[in-house]
């Protein structure tokens, strides 16, 4: 790489000591950073006629005014000022606020430039840019970029200008050349000047399409060199079970495998056999069956002699897990289960018993591989729902001389191409079927509040022996005001009811006694009506319950909204999901139809993605996201999928370390410390 590129911001002529502090605020500090710095949109003043318009959109247009414009005063200092345009045979209002000086400057006859928000149906043009005069004056596409208070548009536009010109013809080509002549891209000096100073909207198009591929093919190398790098830094891991065992096993389930389920296992138990650590991530819907296929590689682990550990987000769904594993395997295994609550004498006993080897599978939360726990044999791990396992928990196991199979599990269905990019450097199983005989939950939207017709329906529920869940949502844990809603509604529905239904109230308020208490009450039916914020989001297991009654479901992602629906619907009775909600943008009311009509959670994570974003999809707290300057997984996926493509060519091949046309992908590659970090692990 040119090291001049590498100078600090200060080099570029017009950045001083004060400017240069600003910028730095920015994440700017040299002169890469600043060539780099890409418009997040493009202003575009290109005047098309009305007909081409879109409602809502920002637009130019040119007039002329067949009125002087009037002005009207309303409450200190604002204003609104209408003048009627003539474009062409169409008669336009434009609007303008708090900007009565323009009165004094436009006249009757007079040709206006105007740029604003277009309403398509009311012919009106909302204004935040004017001038006198015709449009061609005006540069056509203007890039705005991303701003902090300390830093103007005009100032940030001058010093990338500034440094385009003394620096640009540092930027060396990366990319070899049989790429972009078979994807048709440009160079990268004259991408990099298009991206900041469009000529046409055509040139532009082929510059972002260029650095989304470039972006895309930088991470995909990475991830897949990761892959391959720890692939073979865990060699001689086969696990060779006992496949008589492990058939008899499975005959003995009371269930039948789906078609999916049996695919997804035997991807598992392939990557047993082989000498490399698996690095698997097995997503399924809610209730297809993951715990059955989980169950299964379990057991397939123990039958090699070796102890097996699941680890979960919450103690409760700890206990749960523990629980139908040991109704599942009976006196096969032995089984403990270790959180957080167990303490003292009997604590110390499980840790004897674990590092003895006395014990096949332990369940647990995150506690697992803390540094009290000494496993004897560890040879299989799977790492249920929230957590991504990361580096660090890796070389905990590591430096405890472990180096196990690892399965992570999520119920939150991911898109495949958001799945193999996001997980790159895992190999992924999907189950997309459901086990025969589960009736899909009857969804429901009801505009504003709960109705007596609601009220009604679950007492009829209730009667029929059933229970219900009212879920309020919790934007924050800390959130006093969501959690005093919940409360409210409690003590409502409870009034409602009394004396004969019992109402039950879960929140994270609650220490683990006190939700494990209610979770308990609620299971055995002691407790027909549980309110409760998200807390039962993920896993808990009421067979009984047959009613999903969410409040204020706008606030919901579809994917949160369709994990909530999967806590209905786990037994043979037919289940309802009802979503109280008033949303008030188009997007609320899209979710909410899109919720009513597929109860396929792949279908509704690939719309939620459209609604939201890949950053939203995982919820900003989601480590190892990468966040792409250019790219959008979404919408640019097929370019994803070529440069995925393409990244596991050039690794498998080994072209990055024998074929110079990738020197320059190599040297970037060679510069991130993350995956340095990882090879030297």
């Amino acid at each position: 790489m040119n090291q001049r590129l590498k100078l600090p911001i200060s080099q570029v002529t017009g950045i001083g000591e004060k400017l240069q502090a600003h910028l730095n605020e920015l994440g700017l500090f040299d002169v890469e950073d600043l060539l780099f710095y890409f418009p997040h949109r493009y202003d575009s003043y290109e005047v098309k006629p009305l007909t081409e318009l879109e409602h809502q959109e920002k637009a130019t247009i040119e007039g002329q005014l067949t009125a002087d414009p009037t002005v009207q005063f309303y409450g200190k200092k604002k204003s609104r000022l209408t003048m009627m345009l003539q474009v062409g045979q169409f008669s336009v209002k434009a609007v303008m606020f708090n900007r009565p000086f323009a009165k004094k400057q436009l006249k009757a006859g007079d040709t206006v430039t105007v740029t604003g928000k277009w309403d398509q149906h009311r012919l009106q043009i909302t204004v935040s840019q004017y001038k006198k005069g015709e449009a061609k004056s005006q540069e056509p596409i203007q890039p705005v970029y991303t701003l902090k208070e300390s830093v103007t548009l005009v100032t940030l536009r001058k010093v990338i200008k500034a440094a385009l010109e003394e620096y640009i013809t540092d930027v060396e080509e990366i990319l070899p050349e049989h790429m972009t002549v078979s994807y048709k891209l440009p160079g990268r000096q004259q991408a990099l000047h298009q991206m900041h100073y469009p000529e046409s909207r055509v040139l532009l198009k082929h510059a972002k399409r260029r650095f989304i591929y470039e972006e895309f093919l930088i991470f995909q190398l990475k991830m897949q060199l990761l892959r391959k790098l720890q692939r073979e830094s865990t060699t001689g891991n086969a696990q060779n079970y006992d496949n008589d065992q492990l058939t008899n096993f499975v005959q003995t389930l009371p269930f039948e495998l789906t078609g999916a389920q049996k695919r997804s296992l035997a991807e598992i138990l392939k990557d047993m056999k082989n000498p490399y650590r698996m690095n698997r991530l097995l997503q399924g819907d809610v209730g297809s069956g993951k715990t059955a296929v989980a169950a299964i590689a379990l057991y397939a682990s123990i039958t090699t002699g070796k102890q097996a550990a699941l680890m979960v987000p919450t103690e409760i769904l700890a206990e749960q897990h523990a629980a139908s594993l040991k109704e599942l395997f009976g006196d096969l295994l032995s089984i403990v289960l270790l959180t957080g609550s167990v303490k003292g004498k009997k604590r110390k006993e499980m840790l004897e018993q674990i590092k003895n080897n006395q014990v096949d599978l332990i369940i647990g939360t995150h506690a697992l591989i803390q540094d009290e726990v000494d496993f004897n044999n560890l040879g299989f791990v799977i790492v249920d729902e929230q957590h991504r396992f990361g580096v660090n928990q890796r070389r905990t196991l590591r430096d405890k001389g472990l180096n196990p199979d690892v399965l992570f599990m999520t119920a939150t269905p991911i898109p495949r191409t958001l799945a193999i990019t996001a997980f790159g450097d895992m190999d992924v199983s999907v189950i997309d079927e459901m086990p025969a005989g589960r009736k899909p939950v009857d969804t429901y939207w009801v505009k504003g509040q709960i109705t007596d017709k609601v009220l009604s329906f679950i007492q009829k529920e209730i009667n029929l022996g059933h229970q219900a869940y009212v879920i309020c949502p919790l934007i924050e844990e800390s959130d006093e005001l969501d959690i005093q809603n919940a409360i409210d509604l409690y003590h409502q529905l409870a009034q409602v009811y009394k004396p004969k239904v019992h109402v039950g109230l879960m929140h994270g308020r609650l220490s683990n006694e006190e939700k494990e208490e209610v979770m308990q009450k609620y299971a055995a039916n002691e407790i027909q009506i549980l309110v409760s914020t998200t807390v039962v989001e993920v896993g808990v297991n009421v067979p009984n319950a047959t009613v999903m009654l969410i409040h204020d479901a706008e606030r919901f992602g579809l994917s949160q909204l369709h994990q909530l629906r999967g806590r209905v619907g786990r037994g043979q009775h037919q289940s309802y999901c009802i979503l109280l909600a008033d949303p008030k943008n188009d997007v609320g009311k899209e979710r909410m139809r899109i919720m009513t009509e597929t109860t396929d959670g792949f279908e509704l994570s690939e719309q939620d993605l459209k609604l939201r974003g890949p950053g939203d999809f995982f919820g900003r707290k989601q480590s190892g996201m990468p966040e792409f300057k250019v790219g959008d997984m979404v919408h640019d996926y097929r370019a994803l999928e070529t440069a995925r493509q393409d990244a596991a060519d050039i690794i498998s091949n080994n072209a990055l370390e024998t074929d110079d046309r990738y020197k320059s992908l190599k040297e970037i590659i060679e510069q991130d410390e993350h995956i340095l970090g990882k090879v030297l692990d």
